[in-house]
C-alpha cells in the first residue's frame, strides 16, 4: 500500500496495490499493521458507518469532542471530494484544510486523525461512502463547522449551485466561533 502525506501531514491518502487480469481484480483494502506504520502508533476501530448521497450533497464539517474520532475513509461507488480541517490548537497546521478526491475508480482512502473535522462533497450521481472510526458516535458531542467558512476558505469543487446540506450542517459554527481541541484531550 502506498501511503502519501497530504498537505497536512497528519492526513494520509492511502493507495492499495491493485492486482488485476481478465476476471477482474483484488486488492487488500485494510492492513492493521501498515496503517498502524504509517500513523506512528497503534489504533484501534470500534464502528464502522456505510452513507449514500446523490450528486452536490455536502455533508460536513463534523467533528466530536469529547471523545474525538479517527477516521479512516473510503468511496465504493461514485466519487467525492473528502476534506479534513485541523482543529488542534497549538499544531502547525492549526486551521488549514486538504482535499482529496476519493473514488470507486481510485480505490483511495484518507487517514483523518482525531482532532480534525471531516466533511465531504458528492461529484458524481451517487456515491456509497464508508468509514472507520476509532470512537463511537455520540451525537450529544456531535460538532459541525459551515462548509462554506470565510475564515477556512476551503475551495469546493462545486458544479452548478450550492450543495444540499442539511439543517444541522447549515446552522454549523463559524470556525472563529468553534470549541477547537486542545492538547490534553487528543491525549490518550
Amino acid at each position: 500500500m502506498k501511503v502519501t502525506p497530504t498537505r497536512v501531514p497528519d492526513v494520509l491518502v492511502l493507495e492499495p496495490r491493485v492486482f488485476g487480469d481478465a476476471r477482474g481484480y483484488f486488492f487488500e483494502s485494510y492492513n492493521r499493521k501498515v496503517l498502524e506504520a504509517a500513523v506512528g502508533r497503534p489504533l484501534g476501530f470500534v464502528q464502522d458507518n456505510h452513507s449514500l448521497s446523490t450528486r452536490n450533497v455536502l455533508r460536513g464539517l463534523h467533528y466530536q469532542l469529547p471523545n474525538p474520532q479517527g477516521k479512516l475513509v473510503r468511496v465504493v461507488r461514485g466519487e467525492v471530494f473528502d476534506v479534513a480541517v485541523d482543529l488542534r490548537r497549538g499544531s502547525p497546521t492549526f486551521g488549514r484544510w486538504t482535499g482529496t478526491l476519493l473514488s470507486a475508480e481510485n480505490r483511495r482512502q484518507l487517514w483523518i486523525p482525531e482532532g480534525f473535522a471531516h466533511g465531504f462533497l458528492t461529484l458524481s450521481d451517487e456515491a456509497e461512502f464508508l468509514y472507520k472510526t476509532t470512537e463511537y458516535w455520540q451525537p450529544q458531542h456531535e460538532r459541525c463547522i459551515r462548509w462554506d467558512d470565510p475564515d477556512l476558505g476551503i475551495d469546493w469543487p462545486l458544479r452548478g449551485g450550492p450543495p444540499v446540506v442539511s439543517a444541522k450542517d447549515a446552522a454549523g459554527s463559524r470556525f472563529s466561533d468553534a470549541v477547537v481541541f486542545e492538547a490534553v484531550e487528543l491525549r490518550g
